[in-house]
């Protein structure tokens, strides 16, 4: 498949770039600031979200023609939350143009929590203590942007509470609209492991609108 990464040099827009191409992908690495040399496999582009919309629009259609499938993985800076609703709507327009389904990598804040299912993670102090809020917002406001969008083709992947750099295993869970937690109560994925799911999603739609997942029960740490 030829697939365009939007936010191809963040932390997990860069592990969505290794997982495609290791499974013979080709990629459209597009960022603000493209790093890597140019391959068979990987294409970086620029694309500016920040641009005026005209440039911006410009840049994405570019950046999505020819493609299969697109991945949005792009996190505002801090103080900067209130940026996300226009650069989801942005790409899921360009989407829209290109005909191609688009996975939005978005937060963990529109999950149910586990505890109590009229409760969100972002209002679970469990899950999202006070510095987390506004992050946990803006994924809220981008999950609420892709259902107000008159572009229908695409998935949001919430990952668990915490998602970090780790290990590849291969393995994950995989659940709807309910953060997955550990029996430990703990919520957790590697940014590789995320990668892993979006890819997977990719290659076989599941069908939901809104999935989560989380590391496999296996991957826990041993007391």
């Amino acid at each position: 498949m030829n697939i365009t990464v939007l936010g191809a040099t963040g932390m997990v827009g860069s592990r969505l770039v290794t997982e495609a191409v290791s499974r013979g992908h080709r990629v459209t690495a597009a960022s603000r600031h493209p790093a890597g040399a140019r391959s068979a496999a990987v294409l970086p582009v620029a694309v500016d979200a920040g641009a005026p919309a005209a440039q911006r629009d410009a840049a994405l259609d570019a950046a999505l023609g020819g493609a299969d499938a697109a991945l949005l993985a792009i996190r505002p800076a801090p103080g900067q939350e209130d940026s996300i609703a226009a650069l989801t709507s942005a790409a899921l327009d360009a989407a829209g143009r290109a005909g191609i389904p688009l996975l939005v990598i978005g937060g963990a804040g529109p999950l149910r929590s586990p505890r109590d299912p009229e409760l969100l993670v972002i209002d679970d102090p469990d899950h999202v203590p006070a510095a987390w809020r506004a992050v946990a917002e803006a994924s809220r406001t981008q999950l609420r942007t892709c259902h107000e969008h008159a572009n229908g083709d695409w998935a949001y992947l919430s990952p668990p509470s915490l998602l970090e750099p780790g290990t590849r295993t291969g393995a994950y869970r995989r659940g709807t609209t309910t953060l997955l937690t550990d029996s430990d109560g703990t919520s957790r994925i590697s940014a590789e492991d995320l990668a892993v799911a979006a890819l997977d999603e990719i290659e076989h739609p599941g069908g939901e609108r809104h999935f989560t997942v989380a590391r496999s029960p296996a991957e826990r740490p041993a007391r």
